[in-house]
């Protein structure tokens, strides 16, 4: 049986917990920050985690996590 190959976009944006959730980094962080309010950039530093839906997908995509 062939190996399966990783999706290298994914496995850059995601990664999967020990319990197998999928968690990522909150977007809008790169630039035009001066808009946003102290608060809401304080809350970009936190890692979410991806419903059940999108988590079916990501993990699909990383094989070998």
């Amino acid at each position: 049986m062939p190996k399966l190959k990783t999706n290298k976009a994914t496995r850059k944006r995601f990664k999967i917990t020990g319990t197998g959730k999928v968690i990522a980094s909150k977007v809008k962080r790169r630039h035009l920050l001066g808009d946003r309010s102290p608060g809401k950039k304080r809350s970009f530093r936190r890692k979410w985690t991806l419903n059940a839906t999108d988590q079916k997908a990501i993990i699909q995509a990383l094989p070998y996590k």
